[in-house]
């Protein structure tokens, strides 16, 4: 166990965070115009939204990441397009890693915003259009700062999912040693190898981080009930 520690091998966890954190900046930006979008519509198409938004919770990451696979190949479309402009190839790529993980945790950053935004006091939106500020404006200075627990859980929890990605990062990354392979890879290929050891080190690992993560949400939660009592 103290040899495993020694060698333990810190680049696929590093890998999983880099991923993490630019897949939730990125999907904040995008989440929170849609999130608003969808509490405050009432059009016949708002369903059909929601269900797309939601299809990564429930679709197999197989299916997902395969579907990805083929969008993101360097036969299609979008595979092409990067290449010849950007000079990138998306598939086993750490780029294509990015693009897969922002479709397959959009809905864990969506969702809670958009229930955040539903919980707003419609009055309180309704005088800030009164006194001026444009729909941005109300969005970003008054809805976004009163809606902080949804914020915080959407922002965690997105980090925390996408921490934990394996068949999506698998189909579109593959596993090369410092582009793909993050931390869930990792204990994958220590128990093909039956290295059961270095996966109980590297999987204790991320569960006290999953915790902690989810543990630091639900204090916060709780102290914000609290405030508003």
């Amino acid at each position: 166990m103290i040899d495993i520690l020694q060698n333990l091998e810190f680049e696929p966890f590093l890998l999983s965070f880099k991923l993490a954190g630019i897949t939730t900046l990125i999907l904040f930006f995008i989440s929170v115009p849609l999130a608003w979008y969808l509490s405050q519509t009432k059009s016949k198409v708002k369903p059909i939204i929601e269900a797309l938004t939601a299809l990564p919770i429930v679709l197999p990451p197989s299916v997902l990441g395969f579907y990805l696979l083929v969008s993101l190949s360097h036969n299609s479309p979008i595979g092409i397009f990067f290449e010849e402009v950007f000079d990138i190839r998306l598939v086993f790529n750490f780029t294509g890693l990015v693009i897969a993980s922002c479709f397959y945790s959009l809905p864990f950053m969506v969702q809670p915003l958009q229930s955040g935004f539903e919980s707003l006091n419609k009055n309180m939106l309704e005088a800030s259009y009164i006194s001026g500020k444009s729909k941005i404006q109300t969005i970003y200075k008054v809805a976004i700062p009163n809606i902080k627990p949804s914020l915080l859980t959407a922002i965690i929890v997105t980090f925390a999912h996408t921490v934990g990605e394996f068949g999506v990062v698998l189909m579109v990354g593959g596993s090369i040693p410092g582009e793909t392979k993050v931390a869930s890879l990792a204990i994958y290929e220590f128990v093909e190898i039956l290295d059961y050891q270095a996966a109980h080190v590297y999987s204790a690992i991320m569960l006290v981080i999953s915790f902690l993560v989810l543990l630091s949400v639900y204090i916060f939660n709780h102290k914000q009930k609290k405030t508003f009592i």
